[in-house]
């Protein structure tokens, strides 16, 4: 289908990889891997016609569609989620509007014997069959169905993308590519924005739906789900293994073995004809052995061994005091936005030493109830935190709060205490820093590199109870074997929030699902927890969660409210009038605060994405207006619970 034909790509003196060549057939199932910086993204340009090679030839025929998903794009905002995936569908849109023209025209003409009139009925049939094949009557089933898999609800698709964070737009984006469904889809990191059932949903379609897939991701569980086939860039070359994931692992330290013993063979060799060379080299009678020799050397070509994969560096947390039995008792826990409940009954008891998972959909509260645990926020019920707890607590945001002015290694070396000092570059490299990266100033480091190394530090840091947020994002394989087998080994409480599987798999003893207000505990870990809704359908599963998710907002319960009033015998007419005024009121100003929330929540998106941009990470400006920004956005939704309880008393008065 695609053949790649002895390419060769340079940014600098070192190609970035050189005399590549493969081909990717119909039904390929494709995972393109290999160390951070290796070319992975820029191998799936090329195929994709983005960038050019310095030399070779990329040979795709005329009638394959390409779909490529970029780790980041930009995004448009004058649409609906909707208006947006209909896009995909735009070639149905123009057809439909020939046949309708075609139609409209037949209706109008009355020649009914003439050889045009007959042109016309077998032009529009054509088309109409034509329009029919390509699934024209179901386009709008197809995404209705594609928005759901990825974690939409049915409220959401009438909404301006606007409204949505980054990582639901290019959920987005996924959507429309693969409702266009290429011959060959090229994605790179898709799913570091999907929860574990949107990224289930992905496999499936792939698996069944999709042609020829490339894929390059960091999710260990979604590329063997997935793909039948390995291509790893190392030492400028591509090796092409024709299995999935796990069997490569095996088959590449297999010939990382043959590659060292026949490494060492050609240094003996060398080594004897360099020894021969300058034992006789001013001996007369053997000037034709020698020469022989020196051409002998100048013809062996190197052999190169795969970079080495530090995954096998142990990390171990540094020594704590002991916590209390009980790190994190809950109960009775509630949280609410007005009349918006996030979660309540909450009643859950972390024991010291366990290894516990948050999981759910987008927006069901995982990070909120971190919140309360790190007491944030605000909440009602009985949240109580051990004896002697010290808490080590991971989040995206904490990557803004490294010094700019300090380098890699000084950020690490302030932080390293005893024995481990001696480690600090082994573990720079483990986590992509090795080499002259560990010399960089922390303000020229982008979002995804401060991310790492806020998490170094944390792993230095001697605490005894760890909280998680996401923490696998910005982490490729190897990293995160470091990582896991770190936690695994730590002596104190751990909670997890993660969608990375193959990350929580033999990590986590217990899982906590969050979904449709309520918290549910299920012992075992992350594989216990799916097969157990994979036995009754996890699709149906999901589908009750989203019944119970999508309730009337509070302006749909207004609205149900003023029609009950209105036939209540309970006030006067007078009465009941003066309440529908102070009610109007009320909504007035509830709306008028969730306009500035809303604002606020935009403002600090964009502030956020500046504040990931190297040239920007250090702008105090920028630093400052997030603070205060923050702080406002916090007083704002204060405000707007109290004019959300404000109105539930009025309504109330109409019962």
């Amino acid at each position: 289908m695609i053949s790649i034909d002895n390419l060769k790509v340079e940014f600098g003196v070192k190609p970035l990889f050189d005399n590549v060549s493969f081909v990717i057939n119909d039904k390929d199932r494709i995972a393109l891997v290999g160390k951070n910086g290796a070319g992975k993204s820029t191998m799936l340009k090329i195929i994709c016609g983005l960038q050019k090679p310095t030399s070779g030839n990329v040979a795709i025929p005329n009638d394959t569609t390409i779909g490529y998903l970029p780790q980041v794009m930009n995004l448009q905002d004058d649409t609906t989620v909707r208006e947006e995936t209909q896009k995909a569908f735009a070639d149905i849109s123009h057809m439909k509007e020939r046949v309708d023209r075609l139609n409209a025209e037949l209706a109008e003409r009355t020649d009914y014997e003439s050889e045009s009139y007959m042109e016309l009925v077998q032009k529009f049939t054509a088309e109409h069959e034509r329009y029919m094949m390509m699934g024209a009557e179901n386009y709008e089933a197809e995404i209705e169905r594609t928005l759901t898999g990825l974690g939409f609800v049915r409220s959401d698709f009438d909404r301006p993308t606007s409204e949505f964070s980054g990582g639901w737009r290019m959920r987005i984006e996924l959507a429309k590519i693969l409702l266009r469904r290429p011959d060959v889809l090229l994605l790179d990191e898709p799913t570091n924005h999907l929860d574990i059932e949107s990224i289930q949903w992905l496999e499936r379609f792939l698996q069944q739906s999709a042609k020829a897939v490339v894929l390059v991701s960091h999710d260990r569980a979604f590329i063997n789900n997935v793909t039948n086939r390995t291509l790893e860039i190392t030492c400028g070359h591509v090796t092409d293994y024709k299995v999935k994931y796990d069997e490569y692992v095996t088959l590449r330290a297999e010939r990382r073995e043959q590659q060292i013993r026949a490494y060492e063979n050609q240094q003996k060799e060398i080594a004897d004809i360099k020894d021969f060379i300058e034992r006789f080299r001013y001996k007369p009678t053997k000037a034709v052995q020698v020469q022989s020799r020196i051409k002998q050397l100048e013809k062996i070509v190197p052999i190169e061994i795969d970079e080495i994969d530090n995954s096998a560096l142990h990390l171990k947390f540094p020594p704590c005091l002991r916590s209390g039995d009980y790190p994190v008792i809950c109960e009775d826990v509630e949280k609410k936005y007005g009349d918006h409940t996030v979660f309540s009954g909450v009643n859950l008891t972390i024991k010291r030493g366990e290894k516990v998972a948050f999981v759910g959909k987008n927006g069901e509260g995982k990070s909120t109830l971190v919140k309360c645990i790190m007491d944030e926020i605000p909440f009602t019920g009985n949240l109580k935190v051990g004896h002697n707890v010290q808490i080590g607590y991971f989040a995206q945001n904490q990557a803004q709060m490294l010094d700019g002015e300090l380098t890699v290694f000084e950020t690490i070396d302030n932080v390293a205490r005893g024995e481990v000092r001696l480690k600090i570059n082994d573990i720079l490299g483990a986590f992509m820093f090795g080499g002259e990266a560990s010399d960089k100033k922390v303000k020229v480091l982008s979002g995804g590199e401060r991310s790492r190394l806020a998490m170094i530090r944390l792993l230095l840091e001697p605490v005894n109870m760890l909280i998680l947020d996401e923490p696998t994002n910005h982490l490729d394989m190897p990293s995160k074997d470091v990582l896991k087998e770190a936690i695994k080994a730590f002596d104190g409480t751990a909670i997890v929030v993660s969608h990375d599987r193959e990350f929580l798999d033999g990590l986590v003893t217990k899982v906590y699902e969050f979904g449709g207000g309520k918290v549910t505990e299920h012992l075992g870990g992350i594989y216990d927890y799916l097969r157990a809704h994979n036995a009754t359908s996890i699709d149906e599963h999901l589908g009750t969660l989203a019944q119970q998710t999508s309730q009337p907002n509070s302006t749909d319960k207004t609205a149900l409210a003023a029609d009950d009033a209105a036939s209540s015998s309970k006030a006067s007419y007078a009465e009941r009038k003066e309440l529908q005024k102070k009610i109007r009121k009320a909504e007035r100003a509830v709306s008028e605060s969730e306009d500035k929330i809303s604002k606020m929540e935009t403002r600090l998106k964009e502030l956020d994405t500046l504040l990931c941009d190297p040239d920007h990470a250090s702008d105090m400006t920028l630093i400052n207006e997030y603070t205060e920004t923050k702080n406002a956005l916090d007083k704002e939704e204060e405000k707007w619970a109290e004019l959300s309880e404000e109105l539930e008393t009025l309504m109330q008065q109409l019962d």
